[in-house]
């Protein structure tokens, strides 16, 4: 299916309205990143690395005028990447217009939207598209072309979206690591043309953040069925179904505990079905007078699409559908800005466990040091890790900041 080649048009857009505009607040911020990745098991697949390279840069332009009430931010993103060239692209995260008011806000063009609370999984998150091809954890998200209004009120804020452009998931190449045993086939993605749409209210009641948001549009979580290339080899193709969504997201605050909460209802593929995750973190701050902060964190991961049948087909990769979630998070307070995030995810029914270790220092005023550990364990063949069993990696990136 043909994809949308907005990225020109809001260029020009972005030039015509900067022409214009007149003196303002301005800044231009940003990073490059060198990073490498290694994998000390030999690949699944003959065409597949066990070391590659890649550099990525992303700057990003903010512009406000008329006393800050309006602004333009530009946030390009460009990865180059030596072993999997479906890992070399470029995207815009973000290329917007917004208009703030006091009790209202405007956004034109395209943005970031994030929603969630829980740590091990974002459930509620479903403006953006994943940039599977940056971070396995899906953490990583294209920018989306939308519309959106922001309304404030004592009694909550609502935000409503116009998407009028839908962005297909990033997947590893046929060279790359970290994918299913088969290469996923982009260019057979089959999708609708649509506009979707989307609400949302939040609100903060006393020790209690809550958000209820309701999404129709397209997944953006794809179902990858079975299909062969145009040379004849097996591919997975991604299938993209029009989706109801009904989400809350809930965290409470009482002292060093954090309780999170978040659950969705799904129509649209297959029989509706529900998914939650929830949990809680707890921390021990100034541990033993030592200036650390070390929080604790457990959830647990629940996804009904297991239990549902699609045709013959699951309905999307579903790692986490009755797991459980420990973690730690370690903050040294220091002059470098030391940080360290270890967790692990483990299935209930059968062990197997992915393991994920993230830690980051400031070396000096606009250097930054980044360490990435990604283990995949005790995985059998009903398991959806399975075909990451040798997958297991460690990443170093060096960043400048400007």
């Amino acid at each position: 299916m043909a994809r949308y080649n907005y990225i020109p048009l809001m260029s020009l857009l972005l030039l015509a309205t900067l022409l214009p505009m007149k003196a303002g607040a301005q800044e231009l911020t940003g990073r490059v990143t060198a990073e490498t990745r290694a994998f000390p098991n030999a690949p699944l697949a003959g065409e597949q690395h066990n070391s590659t390279g890649s550099v990525a840069f992303q700057p990003e332009v903010y512009h406000a005028w008329d006393r800050g009430d309006q602004s333009i931010t530009f946030t390009p993103f460009l990865r180059l990447d030596l072993g999997d060239a479906a890992r070399s692209h470029f995207d815009i995260r973000e290329l917007y217009w917004q208009k703030a008011a006091r009790s209202w806000e405007l956004k034109v063009g395209v943005a970031k939207v994030f929603w969630g609370v829980t740590e091990a999984q974002h459930l509620v998150d479903i403006i953006n598209q994943t940039d599977l091809v940056e971070q396995p954890d899906g953490e990583e998200k294209l920018g989306q072309p939308m519309v959106n209004f922001t309304w404030i009120k004592n009694w909550g804020v609502v935000d409503a979206f116009v998407l009028p452009w839908f962005r297909e998931r990033t997947f590893p190449g046929r060279q790359g690591r970290l994918r299913a045993p088969l290469p996923v086939d982009d260019d057979q993605a089959d999708f609708d043309r649509r506009i979707d749409l989307a609400a949302r209210w939040s609100h903060t009641l006393g020790a209690f953040d809550v958000g209820v948001a309701h999404f129709y549009g397209t997944s953006r979580e794809p179902r990858l069925l079975p299909g062969l290339d145009d040379t004849g080899r097996a591919v997975l193709i991604p299938r993209y179904d029009v989706i109801h969504q009904t989400s809350l997201d809930v965290q409470y605050t009482t002292g060093a505990w954090l309780w999170k909460f978040e659950a969705i209802t799904r129509s649209g593929q297959g029989s509706r079905f529900v998914a939650f995750a929830g949990g809680f973190e707890y921390t021990f701050s100034n541990l033993r007078d030592t200036g650390l902060d070390l929080g604790l964190l457990v959830e647990y991961l629940y996804d009904g699409r297991d239990k549902v049948d699609f045709g013959g087909q699951r309905l999307a990769p579903v790692a986490f559908e009755d797991d459980v979630f420990f973690g730690a998070r370690l903050a040294f307070n220091d002059v470098q800005s030391t940080d360290l995030l270890a967790g692990v995810i483990i299935d209930r029914n059968t062990g197997a466990s992915a393991l994920r270790v993230e830690a980051g220092r400031r070396l000096r005023d606009r250097w930054t040091l980044d360490l990435e550990i990604g283990s995949f364990l005790n995985t059998s063949a009903e398991d959806q890790l399975y075909g990451l069993r040798k997958d297991s990696y460690l990443q170093l990136g060096m960043s400048y900041h400007f």
